[in-house]
């Protein structure tokens, strides 16, 4: 389980979204106005939503993020019911800051189309 505090966080986005909102100041991807806030993750576990969102994608980037730039409150919260018990995920409670990013990589599927958690 990922504990609270992660010195790192990351965000998987789509490489034209990312294209557009480099230009601005924020990310403000669908789920902030479904659900009202942004999916993130630690790099051990961004396979789990990138799998359930971009499975076999080769567009997709991988946002590395600065915890302390977030400028919103990080909520760790439990996942979807087929995620592994009692993991927690970090939800930011508004707009991704475009300055919280400190990098970015390409987020390459396995030859079997599925992504694998990443080196933090």
């Amino acid at each position: 389980m990922a504990a609270p505090g992660s010195p790192v966080l990351t965000h998987v986005i789509p490489a034209s979204d990312w294209a557009e909102a480099r230009h601005g100041t924020h990310v403000r991807p669908p789920s902030l106005d479904e659900v009202g806030f942004v999916h993130l993750s630690t790099p051990q576990q961004v396979h789990l939503p990138a799998n359930r969102l971009f499975v076999g994608r080769h567009d997709i980037l991988l946002l590395i993020l600065d915890p302390a730039r977030l400028g919103a409150e990080v909520r760790w919260e439990p996942g979807v019911p087929t995620d592994p018990e009692s993991i927690l995920f970090p939800h930011l409670y508004g707009p991704l800051p475009v300055d919280a990013v400190v990098d970015v990589r390409e987020l390459r599927p396995g030859p079997d189309n599925a992504f694998a958690p990443v080196a933090g």
